[in-house]
């Protein structure tokens, strides 16, 4: 029982506010809760759930399912939500091999990425090249 005087916080609450289709505020709590008292993930993670599982930014859930392997549930359009199934994640992680993969794969992807941003400076040309501006000006024009 709870005294009269006694300040519970809104999010302790069951009132219901407007929050993001992504399920954040009083929803995502309200999932901690459910999914901490059921005591095991839910069947199905979204990607940011699976990066999680995987100690990795979502970002790189992209990359890994593009490289195939990580595969979601059913077949998604490219641009579609994937889920993935948590039970096959579960016995992925425990895999070494299927670890190093994914691990290499990451690790080759932003090399790419990151030797094209040294070969493509900011202002888009190749490094050593100027910009027209800078060859008209030097050249008296």
């Amino acid at each position: 029982m709870r005294k009269a005087d006694e300040v519970v916080p809104a999010s302790a609450t069951n009132q219901r506010t407007k929050t993001s289709r992504d399920g954040s505020g009083v929803e995502q709590l309200e999932q901690h809760r459910f999914l901490t008292l059921l005591g095991r993930l839910p069947a199905r993670l979204t990607a940011e759930q699976a990066a999680w599982v995987l100690n990795c930014p979502p970002h790189d859930v992209p990359i890994l399912v593009a490289a195939r392997p990580l595969k979601p549930l059913g077949n998604p359009p490219p641009n579609g939500i994937k889920f993935f199934a948590a039970s096959e994640l579960l016995e992925l992680v425990k895999d070494r091999a299927w670890l190093a993969k994914v691990t290499n794969v990451l690790n080759q992807h932003w090399q790419k990425k990151n030797a094209a941003k040294k070969n493509h400076p900011a202002d888009g040309l190749p490094k050593g090249h100027s910009s027209p501006v800078c060859v008209s000006v030097a050249a008296g024009g």
